[in-house]
This record gives structure tokens, C-alpha cells and sequence, in this order.
């Protein structure tokens, strides 16, 4: 994880910034570990409203009456637009600079979670909770994982992304149970401003810390063995994002790839994340012990995460991704058999075992896009999260309308481990590609 820095950078390192770089030869941390230190940090915090949600549905339902399909429906707009904003939050990048944009996107996480406790209608919870911490969100989504990663890594990026992913499964560990004691208390108000003020504390850091680019510091990417010019600023950020899709629609691994994703969301943030905590309250367990085992696959999640960056960097990603989705889909077929009043044995197994799965398809996902699609590839992954939430908000919108209509979640349950298999074998006839598609002109 070190690297040598040359006279010539490091001469002009210091002409260009100031800094007094090392001798010639003297090994060093390269900068872009830091910069990928931030970009955890900014995700971990931003991931602290990701796992709120699942913990309000019976609280809003128990203080205001608006029913679970409702509620839901607030869900499903935040996990809808966390995916839509993601390609255009990459072009944006490319046009404003990573600093600004995240920035941006921290302060309206913060206002929308903080506006929620003034709320009073169904109408508001659709704009704060949906609308302005899912535009946030969005922006904060794994595209941002994936543009540090493209512009500060040549050596490691399987790694890194699966680094960068597992921030938003520790942002969860940190803040799940801290937030189910205040909403269990009989109030969900101090969990929202919590959510709020942890976006805000983070935006200093970002400012301050993160870089957009290896020239801006005079350094090579992290593995690279020439130096990189930065890029000049890439205008028409919604067209190029748009261009980007069109292209990218007409060649047959992107569908493939979005199929899967959409599935991997539907499965994850729309079903699980949403729904665990109701449907185990559901089966006599309390709030507070349901959150915890959501908390437990997040610090799975973070192993396996990881531990599929390194596998990504090895391995066919084919293989990885359906190997992944055909674990996952059976393990939900057997979740209905473990819901129970209290935590047990095969209900642990069943949480240690999904959260080594939990967003383990996203680095070699992110692997494949950029195999197939070169520098437009974390636009390209945008559009791919952009269908992982939409699979995400559908589920999480019908899975509450099912516990309405049917009683139970079990038809959910069953109904995503088939999908699974399915996202299996779509996994497998994605096609190799030596050579990227040209994208744009």
C-alpha cells in the first residue's frame, strides 16, 4: 500500500501545492489512500439515514395513521432517486469537481432529515424523506465510489470499491442500534436529527480533505506508471449522462448487468433493509433486537464487501456475481421458517450469512462496467445503481402493500429468492470483452 515517489513528482508535488514531499526514494503513503479514507468517511455518514427507515414504519403508522403502503411509498421515492441521481451525479463530477458536488449533496441529506420533525402530512414525508435525502443520497451513491476509485487507482480498484462500499454497511453498524433506542423510547424525532447533524459534522472534512483529482497533488494515480493529466471540465453534465445511457442501452451486457443490479436492490435495500424490522415485530420480536441483527449484517456485510474486492481482483466477476445471487436466493426461501419471538441460533446463521452477501455483487459489477465500458464506466454504474433502486423502491413500496393486503411478508420472501436465481443465471451469459465500447466522441 506504499509507493515511491520519483524526483520529478515530487519536485513537482512541491511546486504545485507547496507541500514538502519526501526524498527521492523514501517510500510514503500514497495520497489516494487518503482520499479513499475520506470518501469512506463521507459515505459512512451519509449511509447514517440509510438505515432509518425500516425503524419509522411503525411509528408514523402508530402516530399519524397513514398506512404502511404510504410510508412505503416515501421509501420507495428516496430508493427510486438515490439510483436516477447517481449517473448525473457522476457528470457532475466531471463538470464541478467531486468536492463540490458531495458537498452539496451532505447539506441536503441534513435538511431533509431535519425538516421530517416539523412534519404534519403525508405530503411532507414524500418531500423531505423522499424527495430531498433521496437527491442526497443519490449523489452520495456508489457512482461517487466509483469515480474516486477510476480517477485515483490503476492497481487495487477491486479492493477499494469493495473499501468504499462497505461504508455504507458501517454507517449502519454505527447508527442502527444507536437509533433504535431513541425510537423505541416512544420518539423517532431525535433519530432524525442525529441522522442530520452527522451529515453536517461530515462536510468539513470533505472540504478540507478530499481532492478531486492525482494532479491536483502532482501525483501519479496509485499504481499508475506515467503521470495523468487532470481532464478538463466536462460541460453538458445531464446530456453526457443521458448520451452515456443511450449508447449503453444498445449493447446487451448493460441490460444484464441492470437486470442483475435491480434484482440485487430489490433483494437488499428494498426488502430486507425496509422490511426485516416490521415483519420480525410481526413474529412477537422486539424493535430494538431486530435492529441489532440489521446492525450484525452490517458488520458481515463490511467482511464480505471487502472480502469480494480482493476476490474481485482474481477472479472472473461472471462467476463471483453468480455464485453471490444463488447463495442469497436460497437463503431467503428459508427466512420465513426463522422468524420467531426471539434471536436463535439459524436466524444468526441466516444474518452472519446474508450479510457476507449484502452488497458483495457490487465490486464486481463495478469490475464488469468497467470492463465493458472503459472511462464512461462509472456513469455507466450510475445508470446501473439507478436500477438497483428502482428494484429497491418497487419492493419496498409492494412489500408494504403485501403486509397490508396478505398479512405477511412471506409471498415477498419467496417471490426475491426466485428473482435470485434468476439474476444467477443472467450473471453467466454476460459476454467477455477485451476492449471497451467507445461511448462518446
Amino acid at each position: 500500500m506504499t509507493q515511491t515517489t520519483d524526483a520529478t513528482t515530487a519536485t513537482a508535488a512541491t511546486t504545485a501545492t507547496g507541500d514538502q514531499s519526501p526524498p527521492p526514494g523514501r517510500p510514503r503513503i500514497h495520497r489516494a489512500w487518503f482520499v479513499a479514507a475520506v470518501a469512506f468517511v463521507t459515505i459512512l455518514g451519509a449511509a447514517a439515514f440509510r438505515s432509518l427507515p425500516g425503524l419509522l414504519i411503525d411509528p408514523l403508522h402508530e402516530e399519524f395513521g397513514w398506512s404502511r403502503g404510504t410510508i412505503g411509498a416515501a421509501v420507495s421515492l428516496n430508493l427510486a432517486l438515490y439510483g436516477l441521481t447517481a449517473p448525473f451525479a457522476a457528470a457532475l463530477m466531471d463538470r464541478f469537481g467531486i468536492r463540490r458536488v458531495v458537498a452539496f449533496a451532505l447539506v441536503l441529506i441534513a435538511l431533509g432529515s431535519g425538516l421530517t420533525v416539523w412534519m404534519t402530512a403525508a405530503w411532507q414525508l414524500l418531500l423531505c424523506w423522499g424527495l430531498l435525502v433521496g437527491l442526497g443520497t443519490g449523489s452520495m451513491a456508489l457512482a461517487f465510489a466509483a469515480t474516486v476509485t477510476n480517477r485515483w487507482f490503476t492497481e487495487r480498484r477491486g479492493l477499494v470499491t469493495g473499501i468504499l462500499t462497505a461504508a455504507s454497511a458501517s454507517g449502519q453498524l454505527i447508527f442502527l442500534p444507536l437509533m433504535a433506542l431513541m425510537v423505541d423510547e416512544g420518539d423517532w424525532r431525535p433519530a432524525a436529527v442525529t441522522v442530520s447533524l452527522t451529515a453536517l459534522a461530515v462536510v468539513p472534512f470533505v472540504l478540507l480533505l478530499l481532492r478531486d483529482h492525482p494532479a491536483d497533488v502532482a501525483l501519479k494515480p496509485y499504481g499508475a506508471q506515467e503521470f495523468v493529466a487532470k481532464p478538463p471540465p466536462v460541460p453538458g453534465a445531464a446530456r453526457r449522462a443521458v448520451t452515456v445511457l443511450l449508447k449503453a442501452a444498445r449493447t446487451g451486457p448493460f441490460w444484464l448487468l441492470a437486470g442483475t443490479f435491480a434484482i440485487c436492490g430489490a433483494s437488499t435495500n428494498g426488502l430486507v433493509q425496509t422490511h426485516f424490522v416490521p415483519a420480525a415485530h410481526d413474529h412477537g420480536m422486539p424493535v430494538p433486537a431486530a435492529a441489532s441483527l440489521l446492525a450484525v449484517i452490517g458488520v458481515f456485510d463490511v467482511i464480505g464487501t471487502i472480502a469480494s474486492g480482493w476476490l474481485t481482483d482474481r477472479f472472473d466477476a461472471r462467476r463471483l456475481l453468480a455464485v453471490y445471487y444463488a447463495l442469497r436466493g436460497v437463503s431467503l426461501l428459508f427466512l420465513p421458517m426463522l422468524l420467531a419471538p426471539s434471536v436463535h441460533p439459524p436466524m444468526l446463521f441466516f444474518i452472519v450469512f446474508y450479510g457476507l452477501d449484502w452488497v458483495a455483487t457490487v465490486p464486481p459489477t463495478v469490475a464488469l462496467c468497467r470492463e465493458q465500458y472503459g472511462e464512461d464506466s462509472a456513469i455507466v454504474f450510475g445508470w446501473v445503481l439507478a436500477s438497483h433502486q428502482v428494484g429497491a423502491a418497487l419492493v419496498a413500496v409492494l412489500g408494504g402493500v403485501a403486509r397490508d393486503v396478505f398479512g405477511a411478508y412471506d409471498v415477498v420472501w419467496y417471490a426475491s429468492g426466485a428473482l435470485c436465481a434468476a439474476a444467477a443465471l443472467m450473471a453467466l451469459v454476460i459476454r467477455r470483452r477485451t476492449a471497451p465500447v467507445a461511448m462518446t466522441a
